[in-house]
């Protein structure tokens, strides 16, 4: 990278902690007050950073546009495919990328078991809500309030004996799966499938998402299962960090 880029893009973070002046940008910059008055004027005079009466450098206007133009356009599921498709090469289980909207949690995508015997799901079709591991992390993550008015106006359907039974009892669930950050579905929707699920966060630290791994009691026990809790985990933590822009895309060189 340029080393002039290079200084630039370093300006950004450090107004991103708040306004500075010149000396502090050219000291953090470690370059002469011109320098970085140089690099200040040509940044100001793409918006990116706004000179305040007091002579403090803060953040643009039309940076802070661009980011927001950026996160609306980001598309979960292209960013997520490749990760999920990479889990599933490793564990050979049915992987599920899932969202809430609307009062409903959603399937967006699926990688199919690599094994004969599969699950019966659909990209676009709504999961069970009171028992999908991916459900129970999507409510979690919504403010207390809210989980309650939810959880009162849900049914709930005894799919099997493990299913949740009401409302006071997917409330506890919900602050369980808070706490630890994971969820499961140990055969309260069908009692033959497990599964696994793991959150995926965007920039401030919300879950946008959230994915899983299932699988037949026929194939793989639910104890078998757990053990590939720390896989998913790391899959998400992958998912959310790209999509979040912590860790950076590796450019492919032809």
């Amino acid at each position: 990278m340029s080393q002039t880029v290079d200084r630039a893009l370093s300006i950004l973070p450090l107004l991103a902690e708040g306004p500075a002046d010149l000396g502090q940008v050219a000291d953090r910059l470690g370059v002469h007050k011109s320098t970085a008055l140089r690099l200040l004027r040509t940044l100001h005079e793409h918006g990116m950073v706004y000179r305040q009466s007091d002579q403090r450098y803060r953040l643009g206007a039309r940076l802070i546009a661009l980011a927001q133009e950026a996160m609306e356009n980001l598309d979960i599921r292209e960013i997520a495919h490749p990760h999920l498709v990479g889990l599933n090469e490793q564990c050979g289980h049915t992987v599920h990328l899932a969202v809430y909207e609307e009062d409903e949690v959603l399937y967006i995508d699926k990688v199919e078991s690599r094994y004969p015997v599969r699950m019966y799901s659909r990209i676009g079709k709504p999961v069970a809500i009171t028992v999908a591991a991916v459900a129970k992390l999507l409510l979690a993550d919504r403010p207390e309030a809210e989980r309650r008015v939810l959880a009162e106006k849900f049914d709930y359907p005894l799919y099997t004996a493990r299913s949740t039974p009401n409302a006071a009892a997917f409330l506890r669930e919900l602050e369980k799966v808070r706490e630890q950050g994971w969820a499961t579905d140990l055969g309260g929707h069908e009692e033959s499938i497990n599964c696994v699920a793991a959150p995926i966060r965007g920039a401030d630290g919300r879950v946008v998402a959230a994915m899983s791994v299932s699988a037949p009691n026929v194939v793989v026990t639910a104890d078998e299962l757990l053990t590939l809790l720390p896989l998913v985990r790391r899959t998400a933590d992958a998912i959310s960090g790209e999509y979040s822009g912590r860790t950076p895309v590796k450019e492919v060189t032809p």
